[in-house]
């Protein structure tokens, strides 16, 4: 499952997102999106961890908590549906 977490501050490292979300199960892939001209973080990320009760656990445990001084949101990523005629 993928799951969206937004509201991150700055500073909050792809580690430090891992290992929050590592306290709950597996977690297959990390990745925060990066601003392209500044290097910094956008604040926002994705987790994909592989077995659904974990994820769910995950989100339900993270969402609204303070991490780096900033209440994360935490939900289930939407798919990108391509845009076909």
């Amino acid at each position: 499952m993928k799951l969206l977490i937004r509201n991150l501050a700055t500073s909050t490292t792809e580690k430090a997102l891992r290992d929050l979300f590592e306290g709950y199960g597996t977690v297959q892939s990390c990745t925060l999106v990066m601003d392209k001209d500044t290097g910094h973080s956008k604040g926002f990320g994705f987790i994909e961890m592989p077995r659904p009760g974990e994820a769910k656990a995950a989100m339900k445990n993270l969402n609204g908590m303070l991490v780096d001084d900033s209440m994360i949101r935490v939900k289930k990523a939407e798919s990108k549906q391509s845009g076909g005629t």
